[in-house]
């Protein structure tokens, strides 16, 4: 577990802000790094190659003099137009760690590799896990059931120990953990990191609408509608968003099979409809990152001097 060792000794919480499409940019995972956590972004929220380059640089020079750990989140599925570009990009800029999605991380993991960098394949269900670690991955984000954008299915309690019968390396557990207590949960579970999205949506230095945040504060369980009528994968959408872009919560019919060329279909949709996990009932306001982590610090330290936390 060195490797794991090298990314947690530099973090005051075992947390990786999630990359989220079209919320988390430079500034995100800036001010996520400083905070004292992963920061991270997919590198399509970069409208171009030159775009992408530009952000890359931004980051570096932003944690210039700092051990932080910040990470890219690549687009692998074979018929993705930028995945070659992207990669190399990737092999100049080093980020100590890069999350695949959407595809084998074999390649990417020989260029990573290659300058010393981790790779963890982000996957919803057991089958993708297993396909993944045979590839090489360094480690896992199992997105569970409850997460924001594209979620899946099964339960982080039934996820965590599937993987764990055949894969010993980090595991990164998605879906509805929001609060410090949360993070503490998932590495009770098993899992060595927690994966945190939703609750950084409102956070100041987030790429997020106005209303977006605001919707998003004044948000709960009951307003997350899971559907594959937006991109023909199931994600969870906020039902209010849903309504306002003219669409029935209550109806959603599946779209037809989703295109690779384009990993997120239909960037209008996603700029209008609005994507939220379900933790989203304990966002109260819009605030800096480093306020956010401070509260999910405080959480996760009385997680620990709790008797139900204090064993892993």
């Amino acid at each position: 577990m060195s490797q794991l060792n090298n990314i947690t000794s530099k973090l005051k919480l075992p947390l990786i802000a999630a990359p989220m499409f079209l919320v988390s940019g430079p500034e995100l995972v800036i001010a996520a790094c400083k905070a004292g956590i992963v920061g991270s972004f997919p590198a399509p929220n970069a409208r171009t190659p030159e775009i992408f380059a530009q952000w890359l640089e931004q980051i570096k020079t932003g944690l210039e003099g700092t051990d932080a750990v910040w990470a890219v989140n690549l687009v692998m599925h074979s018929s993705y137009p930028r995945r070659l570009e992207d990669l190399a990009m990737v092999a100049k800029a080093q980020p100590p760690l890069v999350i695949t999605a959407l595809g084998s991380p074999k390649d990417a993991i020989e260029t990573v590799h290659g300058y010393g960098g981790l790779v963890f394949a982000d996957v919803n269900n057991v089958e993708y896990a297993r396909k993944a670690a045979a590839a090489g991955a360094d480690g896992l984000v199992l997105v569970s059931s409850g997460a924001g954008g594209h979620t899946g299915q099964v339960s982080g309690f039934a996820f965590v120990d599937s993987v764990r019968e055949f894969f010993d390396g980090p595991i990164v557990l998605a879906g509805s953990i929001s609060t410090g207590r949360g993070i503490r949960a998932a590495e009770v579970l098993g899992a060595d990191l927690a994966y945190m999205g939703t609750k950084f949506i409102a956070a100041e230095e987030s790429m997020a609408l106005p209303d977006y945040k605001k919707m998003i504060v004044e948000a709960g369980p009951a307003d997350i509608v899971c559907s594959a009528g937006i991109t023909g994968v199931p994600a969870n959408w906020l039902r209010q968003s849903l309504i306002g872009a003219g669409y029935n919560p209550d109806n959603m019919a599946a779209v037809d099979k989703p295109d690779f060329n384009n990993p997120h279909q239909d960037k209008k949709a996603w700029k209008h409809v609005w994507s939220a996990g379900q933790g989203v009932g304990t966002i109260h306001q819009v605030e800096p990152m480093a306020d956010i982590v401070n509260k999910l610090i405080h959480e996760y330290e009385d997680a620990l001097n709790t008797p139900a936390f204090n064993k892993k």
